[in-house]
């Protein structure tokens, strides 16, 4: 099943995009609560490309990287990959009137129920709002 979630950034599509796919910036917004942390990432932002982004407790009590391949890469339009499990993520970026929506569509995991999951993307897109407006 395929849970949608999105959120509307004040920010010109650059920003966002870049923001989305940098890994400096990267580290410093996703995840979704203030005690996980996402200390270190690769990205290589195009088709075929791989990424490998650590998110873990900031008491080191749990962990997990995040890992996968690039299915297709648009600059300033269109993320698709599929996750290490194999699992496919798309992600759309469309600007309106000095805005941003940013739509992320995902397969569940399985382990947690549907809400969980939804619940816990959408926590990391509003660090990720908050991080890109803050700028």
């Amino acid at each position: 099943m395929m849970i949608t979630v999105e959120i509307t950034i004040k920010a010109t599509i650059s920003k966002v995009w870049e923001h989305w796919t940098t890994p400096e910036h990267i580290v410093k917004w996703n995840f979704a609560s203030d005690e996980w942390q996402c200390p270190t990432v690769s990205n290589d932002i195009q088709t075929g490309g791989q990424f490998n982004w650590r998110m873990e407790a900031k008491d080191g009590s749990m962990g997990f990287d995040f890992t996968g391949t690039y299915d297709q890469v648009k600059e300033n339009e269109m993320i698709a990959y599929k996750m290490s499990d194999g699992r496919k993520v798309v992600i759309k970026f469309v600007e309106s009137n000095g805005e941003v929506k940013l739509s992320e569509s995902f397969e569940a995991e399985g382990t947690n129920s549907d809400e969980m999951n939804r619940a816990g993307w959408q926590s990391i897109l509003g660090n990720f709002k908050k991080y890109v407006e803050s700028k």
